[in-house]
């Protein structure tokens, strides 16, 4: 049995952020299943986004936030991706803590206390690890790459444990409340004004419907945009490689020069000449690939497209007592 939230515990008003995508056939059980986790606090509320699904989801969505007073439904312009629907839905939280989790029931709403309980003064944001991945091996090696990123960013090991099921204060979001960049990493975000986290293992069960919307290439490039929407690291990445092969360019010089002057001889081969250019052209490309990343995030920045734009919200008077229909 999952451990249950004490009534004097200290996390009695708490909002529950779910982006939604192709989900119609999880949603009804997943609000159903929070009201029952959350159903003794004295406040709470479920922000279902829809994140330009191609499904019934929204439809869905607003049948349950007309039934139920603590659900409310955001219906996003179009897909803008799993983090933007998550900003959107933190800054439209009500309540001093903040839960987020995916709507695919992997991880079980019944494991909330378990992040509540952890969330003690001392902490600030805590993660719901699970005890291994349940993926492909590509699928896992992407994960692994997205969470070495992370690691870089919130500066201990334990980020390695990160995972979309976190809890945290809702005053984090004062932090990043003015960012308005469609890069967006929520995590990276929160990096920025807190770095007091904790992380507790959680029960993780297999996707009841459908499949993972994340492909390792979509995680590749999260990762990507991690690290050239938010750190330097890239670039001075850049300028190693740059100065190791100009030190390698010279060390090759000297031996033909050597080899000439001192004995006489040619160094032989248009292999090693070929050899050399595409060691270099690589280098180059490699260098203005990068440099061509940053110019795009710059350029997006200065045309200032939002994060995300919200085309619908259905709610009702919030009552918080109501029974799930």
């Amino acid at each position: 049995m999952p451990p249950t939230i004490p009534l004097h515990f200290n996390h009695d008003k708490v909002s529950v952020v779910v982006p939604v995508y192709n989900s119609e056939a999880t949603l009804s059980e997943l609000v159903s299943r929070l009201f029952q986790t959350l159903g003794k606090l004295s406040q709470f509320e479920i922000i279902l986004i829809n994140d330009g699904s191609q499904d019934s989801s929204w439809a869905v969505i607003k049948k349950l936030a007309t039934e139920n007073s603590f659900v409310r439904g955001i219906d996003l312009g179009k897909n803008y991706g799993q983090h933007n629907a998550l900003l959107a839905g933190i800054r439209a939280a009500r309540y001093p803590v903040i839960v987020t989790l995916d709507d695919d029931l992997q991880n079980p709403p019944e494991e909330i206390p378990k992040l509540l309980l952890s969330l003690k003064p001392e902490v600030d944001l805590v993660y719901g690890a699970r005890p291994k991945e349940q993926h492909g091996w590509s699928r896992n090696l992407a994960s692994r790459i997205v969470k070495l990123s992370l690691t870089y960013f919130l500066g201990a090991k334990t980020a390695s444990k990160s995972s979309a099921f976190r809890a945290f204060r809702t005053q984090l979001r004062e932090g990043f409340q003015d960012y308005q960049c469609d890069f967006i990493s929520i995590d990276v975000l929160l990096s920025w004004v807190t770095n007091r986290f904790q992380f507790v293992l959680v029960e993780h069960q297999s996707r009841k419907e459908g499949k993972s919307n994340y492909s390792p290439w979509k995680l590749y490039r999260h990762a990507l945009n991690m690290l050239t929407g938010f750190t330097t690291l890239p670039l001075q990445l850049a300028t190693a490689i740059g100065l190791v092969f100009t030190v390698f360019g010279g060390c090759i010089f000297s031996y033909v020069l050597f080899n000439y002057f001192w004995s006489g001889n040619r160094v032989p081969g248009f292999a090693f000449l070929a050899s050399m250019v595409a060691i270099f052209s690589g280098a180059t490309l490699f260098s203005i690939g990068i440099l061509g990343e940053y110019l795009a995030r710059m350029y997006a920045r200065t045309i200032q497209r939002p994060p995300y734009s919200v085309r619908a919200v259905v709610e009702s008077i919030p009552q918080f007592k109501s029974d799930v229909a």
